[in-house]
């Protein structure tokens, strides 16, 4: 055991290229949250509409999500260390641009631009680790740091996006880019040099990226605008998704060189992996909005307030690094997710009967129970999505991963809100809490559905321990080799 703890341990200079990437997670967090808390005021000062306003959270996820999947292919295919600085520079310069904005228009476009250099940015972040530190216990300590980050930057989000918008909302713009600056810096002067791929005889799949591509962003842009448009736009836009998405396998299953190998779902801890993400992040976003408009639109809490109340489920930052490789070394990865997904079941099912007059101590065991279910289930989702995957696609492995993550929580999102409009009668506050009450039913509902993918992971080898202590394998389920 003594051994086995040894070999997990981290290098100096292995520390040092692990923050630089922890701290773009990080800071891709913030800035989602600081924005969050900033829309009234920026709605306030440059007089947007509803839907304006909805633009502006729209296009960082169309840009996020809809080209995730490209960018974590094109991690494999032009270098993971030039796509993680070039895009960064990219999110750099237009978070810092967003702060400018005088019309809607100009915040909007810089969202989506912004949105677009994090898809590129992030699965070249996430698989430098995964290329970087060999897979095991090494490998796992370094996504189980990486994830809690990305938790933290989240929730810390919240309280620093309140206090700078309570300054002027254009700083929720600018201070990214002087975090954004330094981590730019630190990325050229301590990440390695990534090899330049060999692509020899190889062609790059064109036509499976513009397909692939515009498919997801109706999907995620369908889901997006279901609760703000009619029902015959959202059914055309996912129709017309789904059809490029059939397109897309077409022009994959043809392709000598394709973006996405079809053959890589043959695994079956990928593709579980993948799913219960995806209802996982719905169920976490969408009971998060919920308790924010329960606080701020009922008890007449204020962003601050709010922000502060909702900080403790960043205790999963702390937890992630800490408590989690310990369950994982003893149980497995497999295991582990269950029992986080159940516990983030039991935090949705508590939070049920809420009441017009709730204590924050009567709300507070959802809250830090969702925080513990989140630290089990986040960072082990992440290392079974990328374990087994050949080194030349942990790019679109992490890619995969990442538009499971963002799609679910626009699919949440979406569904909470049409639930809590459908429910509620009129803006008297019976009437709200019977919205919110309704609503809470689609997390709990999406998170089960996913314990209940993740429980087919526990008849695998993945879901066992070895003799020593370590997870098996699971290779039982991976693809074939080409």
């Amino acid at each position: 055991m003594s051994m086995q703890r040894e070999s997990a341990a981290l290098k100096p200079r292995e520390w040092v290229v692990l923050l630089v990437l922890c701290g773009a997670i990080f800071l891709e967090g913030i800035d989602v949250a600081m924005l969050n808390v900033a829309l009234p005021s920026i709605r306030a000062d440059l007089g947007l509409s509803t839907g304006d306003l909805q633009w502006v959270m729209s296009a960082y996820v169309l840009g996020y999500g809809g080209f995730m999947l490209l960018g974590g292919r094109a991690a494999d295919l032009f270098g993971r260390r030039q796509m993680f600085v070039l895009w960064l520079t990219v999110f750099l310069l237009f978070s810092g641009l967003g702060g400018f904005a005088t019309e809607g228009w100009m915040l909007i476009v810089a969202r989506f631009v912004t949105g677009v250099a994090a898809a590129f940015m992030t699965p070249a972040g996430l698989s430098i680790i995964t290329t970087g530190f060999e897979e095991g216990p090494r490998r796992n300590k370094a996504l189980l740091f990486y994830s809690g980050t990305a938790a933290g930057g989240f929730s810390i989000g919240l309280v620093i996006g309140g206090l700078l918008a309570s300054v002027g909302w254009r700083w929720v713009f600018f201070a990214p880019v002087v975090l954004s600056a330094v981590i730019l810096f630190a990325a050229l002067a301590f990440v390695p040099e990534s090899p330049r791929p060999d692509r020899t005889g190889q062609g790059v799949d064109l036509a499976g990226g513009v397909t692939v591509t515009a498919a997801i962003v109706l999907l995620v842009l369908g889901v997006e605008r279901a609760s703000h448009t009619s029902l015959a736009a959202t059914l055309t836009t996912l129709a017309a998704g789904l059809a490029l998405l059939g397109a897309f396998v077409a022009v994959e299953r043809r392709s000598a060189s394709p973006l996405v190998r079809l053959g890589i779902f043959r695994s079956g801890a990928l593709v579980r992996a993948n799913l219960a993400g995806l209802l996982f992040a719905g169920g976490f976003f969408g009971f998060q909005f919920l308790v924010v408009l329960y606080l701020q639109e009922l008890r007449g809490w204020s962003i601050l307030e709010t922000s502060f109340a909702m900080i403790v489920i960043g205790v999963d930052a702390v937890l992630s690094p800490t408590l989690t490789p310990k369950l994982v070394e003893r149980f497995g990865n497999a295991r582990v997710i269950f029992g986080g997904l159940l516990l983030a079941a039991l935090a949705y099912a508590l939070f049920l009967p809420v009441g017009a007059d709730w204590t924050y101590l009567a709300m507070f065991p959802s809250l830090i129970i969702l925080s513990l279910g989140f630290a089990l289930a986040y960072g082990p989702l992440t290392i079974v999505a990328t374990e087994g995957v050949k080194e030349e696609e942990q790019g679109l492995a992490g890619g995969l991963l990442y538009t499971s993550f963002q799609f679910g929580a626009a699919l949440g999102l979406s569904a909470v809100t049409a639930v809590n409009v459908a429910a509620t009668a009129s803006s008297a506050p019976a009437d709200l809490l019977d919205g919110y009450r309704a609503a809470l039913w689609v997390p709990l509902a999406a998170v089960l559905l996913a314990a209940l993918i993740a429980a087919f992971g526990l008849r695998s080898r993945a879901g066992r321990v070895t003799a020593a202590g370590t997870p098996a394998e699971d290779r039982s389920d991976l693809p074939a080799t080409h």
